[in-house]
């Protein structure tokens, strides 16, 4: 099943089953959102990881950052913790006010045009719990974002736009995949937060 999903509606449930996803928008008032996306293009420390898959280092196709009460490691990347720096501290505030969950990490991620990317993956280690819960919000540039079922390879598209929050929850993580790809159209920049929250890793 392949479906374009687009939330001009109250937020309801994208996945079919196996999770529950919500897409919020207008989270804060326009200009605030707007002020929002220049001050963390402007103000956070961005940098370009590298990355090893399948053996290979390979440049991130986007510019990364890490804030949070633990460390984080993926693909070979680790980020220290780090203090939430005082532009994200309010954005987490409202990440636990729409989701209805504490976060104590976020990942921010900066698109900085239709080249960048992030390819099938799912936020489903074991530092982050069972079922997590994730709220992800979205400044600047609107860019397409797929699902991909696990088992079924059912997909569900969704266009992300500026001043929005995808809640993902239940089994989302455990059964869905996630992407954004490229594209060739003249896109510009997009700052994404992801929050959640993550457990110490075992020692």
């Amino acid at each position: 099943m392949t479906g374009d999903l687009f939330a001009n509606e109250p937020p309801r449930n994208l996945l079919p089953f196996d999770g529950e996803v919500l897409l919020l928008r207008d989270i804060m008032a326009d200009d605030e959102a707007d002020k929002t996306f220049a001050r963390l293009q402007s103000n956070i420390v961005w940098q370009q990881e590298t990355a090893k898959i399948h053996g290979k280092e390979i440049p991130v196709p986007r510019l990364t950052a890490w804030y949070g009460e633990v460390a984080y490691r993926y693909s070979g990347v680790y980020h220290p913790a780090s203090p939430f720096p005082r532009i994200v501290a309010p954005l987490r505030t409202l990440a636990e006010d729409l989701a209805g969950a504490a976060f104590n990490t976020v990942l921010l991620n900066q698109y900085r045009d239709g080249r960048d990317s992030v390819s099938w993956h799912a936020d489903d280690e074991e530092v982050l719990g069972e079922n997590p819960v994730i709220a992800s919000l979205t400044f600047g540039q609107e860019r397409r974002f797929h699902f991909r079922h696990k088992k079924t390879g059912d997909r569900i598209s969704v266009d992300l736009p500026h001043n929005s929050a995808l809640i993902m929850s239940g089994g989302t993580q455990h059964c869905w995949l996630h992407q954004l790809p490229k594209t060739a159209r003249q896109v510009g920049p997009r700052i994404n937060l992801t929050f959640r929250n993550t457990r110490p890793e075992p020692r």
